[in-house]
């Protein structure tokens, strides 16, 4: 969760592996849209001395898809270069990093990026400088500093960013996943135990992120910045992917690699592959492309936690049990957005063609007081949305599935009273989240760490 280590082949992969992907309107740019993609899950903050970095082999993406046909109809991309300074030493860095350009640091990456439009490249930026990751409070005295010197500005009102961030996803993973304990509701768990708050299994954890903030201009079909809502022009698709070269040859250790990039990894919308496609298709699912999900629409019109959460909270779901019909709601929520109607003044409905994709309507502001449920609380800027740093997207999910949504598209189901409620019972229990650019925390630090106590950026 949301999509860390969520297929058998990528979970072996953790440097191609997407984890989040976010798209929202900047609150404080509200005529930008910042896209976020988080790779590399669970990294240890003090995982030196060969510390977590992008990988040099691995072609990263996020894709805009505007015309409705669930392909991208514009991609970034970003190609990452790790340079050694010193081949005599074992050391990430000699003395403290002060700055990004620090000699002491031994292991800088460069990046470039490059915007592909109809099937025309252009790059937009090259020989960028990622920062290093959160080493210490001797190594990175000031963390938070190297973050700001790595937000770099191009073009008109444009920005980037490529580094490790703390992870803002939170989950409480290891109850979840012993047969999808929420311990707020165990004492009604077929293997019951007494209520507790949730764990966040993200804690103390870090990711890499790439982060980009462009003109809402730069990602409309038109070109345009739309004004209303239930405009079908103001709404996009937006995903990320990861690919690496068709073959790679060991030559004395060191991986080369071969022939035409091929995707090995995607994510779209939170725990689509993770908890709704079945563990023999989800490395399949890494590979295609959103356009192609129709072969998986069957998932989710009958998601198989939706079966289970009536067996594994006995009397708990009896309406949701009794519920035999294709569930209509999730369809339209995770492939193909809501249509106009179905929310009073609200829509992100991209047409007919199923596809897992976040899809963000850019005419809706920002919320001036934000709900981490969004759309369910009545925060249309919010999840599913698109999707904010913030979002509580296991709750929000976690009640669709269990039918909360079902009203929305047949108004004769009333849905069990538990539907509203539950939850895991987690938040945020990283570095808090920034008001600007690139929005996620400072990264938990090496040596402040402890294994088991909350981490300390």
């Amino acid at each position: 969760m949301s999509s860390h280590r969520e297929a058998p082949e990528i979970s072996k992969d953790p440097v191609a592996d997407n984890t989040d992907v976010y798209a929202f309107v900047s609150p404080d740019k509200p005529d930008t849209v910042t896209l976020i993609a988080n790779f590399i899950p669970f990294q240890n903050p003090y995982g030196g001395p060969n510390f977590y970095e992008f990988g040099d082999d691995v072609l990263y993406q996020i894709h805009i898809s505007n015309s409705g046909t669930g392909r991208a109809d514009i991609s970034y991309q970003f190609r990452f270069n790790a340079v050694i300074r010193n081949k005599k030493s074992f050391l990430y860095n000699t003395g403290p990093i002060t700055s990004i350009k620090d000699k002491s640091w031994n292991r800088p990456q460069y990046y470039s990026v490059t915007r592909v439009e109809n099937g025309r490249a252009r790059v937009l930026a090259r020989n960028l400088g990622a920062p290093p990751v959160n080493v210490g409070v001797r190594s990175t005295p000031n963390y938070a500093r190297l973050g700001r010197q790595a937000i770099y500005t191009f073009g008109t009102n444009r920005k980037v960013f490529a580094g490790q961030r703390a992870d803002g996803f939170f989950a409480d993973l290891g109850s979840i996943f012993d047969l999808a304990t929420l311990r707020p509701f165990q004492m009604a768990h077929l293997i019951p135990s007494a209520a507790a708050m949730g764990v966040n299994g993200l804690q103390g954890s870090n990711v890499h992120t790439i982060a980009l903030q462009v003109p809402i201009t730069d990602l409309t079909r038109d070109g345009r910045r739309p004004k209303d809502v239930l405009d079908p022009k103001s709404v996009i698709g937006v995903y990320a992917s990861a690919s690496r070269q068709q073959s790679r040859i060991l030559d004395g250790g060191v991986p080369i690699g071969h022939g035409p990039y091929k995707q090995v990894s995607r994510l779209g919308n939170p725990l689509f592959n993770e908890v709704i496609v079945p563990m023999a298709e989800k490395d399949k699912w890494n590979s295609l492309a959103p356009g192609e999900d129709k072969r998986f629409a069957k998932y989710v019109t009958k998601p198989e936690l939706g079966g289970l959460l009536p067996v594994l909270y006995p009397g708990v779901f009896p309406n949701l049990a009794a519920y035999k019909k294709p569930r209509a709601d999730l369809a339209a929520i995770l492939l193909t957005g809501i249509p106009k109607g179905v929310v009073p003044g609200f829509q992100n409905f991209t047409g007919p063609v199923q596809a897992d994709m976040l899809r963000l309507n850019v005419a809706v502001p920002p919320a001036k007081s934000p709900n981490p449920l969004g759309l369910v609380a009545g925060d249309a800027a919010g999840f599913p949305n698109g999707r904010r740093v913030f979002d509580d997207v296991v709750t929000v999910e976690l009640r669709a599935i269990a039918g909360l949504t079902i009203p929305l598209v047949d108004k004769a189901y009333k849905p069990d009273a538990a539907a509203g409620a539950i939850k895991d019972g987690t938040s945020n229990t990283n570095s808090d989240y920034l008001t600007s650019f690139p929005y996620l925390g400072t990264p938990a630090g090496g040596s402040q760490s402890r294994p088991g106590i909350p981490a300390a950026s």
